[in-house]
């Protein structure tokens, strides 16, 4: 496995006034290039062949435009970890930013041990999100004292509505989801999910079975300092999914018209920004700080950079709560929370998740941390 060591050998050899960011052509890699030209870096997108043209064409650097100064083209995006992509990657002294897109299309392995690439971030950590690891993201949650939804390890417990989320068979980084109220109905709809598709037996074997929890669906995008010892709060957002956002939009009655012909699904296609009542805001912090803690205690170096606590605030009484049903431990995918106003609470103008992160490096660099902010 690649150790601190190595990337401080790698850091060594590296021109650190001519640091290049770089990021997987996807999920947020326009984010992260805005952020990183504003604090005056290179630019790297590491695209797949087929979907290069939003970043070597319509986005590329050109005069005064653009925020993508080179493109790598792969045959598929696994082969970035390859010797000769990571050759080149060292030679342009690169710093990768990692996000959900870097750790479907690669086995965690490969990452860990093959890609000699610093990484902003922990590289580890990330794999806490998968809900079949060990020490996982509800075992940190639980850790740090941060209210979640019931879990039903046996499904013929379940005695109230729950929500099912199962990889698809397709797509086995996207979920299925359904909803159950007794162990018969899970036993009746997973089969029938499984005689359509939909899902694997194997899948719905590791599925996840929660509470559903029944409120305001928020994701508080954090952001850890390791040089200044400090959680902000970058912004919040919802998300949009498809063809679940379509249904809810229609009126009732045309709802359960198109309920007989169509399941909803909740493919995640955008995020909507929404703001809270600052009365939640420090119950959000110290959920985050929590998180921080334990994450610093059980896999040090522990958090670095921005992280996302996902759920719903529930009604009460006695008072209204945040439930936590999901984590992210890398870049967010909603590059609008910028545009909710916490982050200009504290710098005094509105930062991106991107942005941030590169301040972040800049920092680092100026100070002689950098093996301090990337793994």
């Amino acid at each position: 496995m690649i150790t601190q060591k190595d990337i401080a050998r790698i850091l060594e050899g590296y021109n650190k006034d001519q640091l290049t960011i770089g990021v997987l052509g996807g999920h947020s890699a326009l984010d992260v290039c805005l952020g990183a030209k504003k604090q005056g870096f290179n630019t790297l997108a590491v695209c797949q062949k087929g979907r290069e043209e939003t970043y070597s064409r319509h986005f590329r650097t050109k005069a005064h435009t653009g925020i993508i100064d080179e493109t790598i083209v792969l045959d598929k995006f696994s082969d970035i970890t390859t010797h000769a992509i990571v050759k080149i990657l060292q030679e342009k002294n690169t710093i990768f930013i990692h996000n959900r897109y870097f750790w479907v299309y690669f086995d965690f392995a490969k990452i860990q041990n093959n890609f000699l690439v610093p990484i902003f971030g922990h590289r580890n950590l990330l794999e806490k999100e998968e809900r079949d690891a060990k020490q996982n993201q509800y075992w940190i949650l639980d850790k740090a004292g941060i209210k979640t939804p019931k879990m039903f390890d046996n499904p013929e417990k379940i005695d109230r509505l729950c929500i099912v989320k199962a990889a698809e068979a397709a797509r086995g980084y996207e979920r299925a989801f359904f909803f159950v109220s007794t162990g018969a109905e899970f036993r009746e709809k997973s089969n029938e999910l499984v005689k359509k598709g939909v899902v694997t037996r194997a899948g719905m074997n590791k599925a996840v079975v929660e509470e559903f929890v029944l409120g305001a669906q928020v994701n508080f995008n954090f952001f850890y300092s390791p040089l200044s010892e400090r959680v902000e709060l970058m912004g919040t957002d919802t998300r949009r999914q498809t063809n679940l956002d379509g249904i809810l939009r229609l009126p009732a009655t045309a709802q359960m018209e198109v309920l007989k012909k169509a399941a909803p699904q909740y493919i995640e296609t955008g995020h909507v920004a929404v703001t809270v009542k600052e009365s939640l805001l420090e119950k959000a912090f110290k959920a985050a700080e929590s998180f921080v803690k334990v994450t610093q205690k059980h896999f040090k170096p522990g958090i670095i950079g921005p992280f996302a606590l996902q759920g719903a605030i529930t009604a009460g009484p006695p008072e209204e709560e945040l439930v936590v049903f999901d984590v992210s431990m890398r870049m967010p995918g909603s590059p609008g929370s910028s545009y909710t106003p916490y982050s200009s609470y504290l710098w005094g103008r509105d930062i991106s998740v991107g942005e941030r992160i590169a301040m972040e490096i800049k920092a680092a660099k100026n100070e002689k941390k950098l093996p301090e902010v990337v793994t």
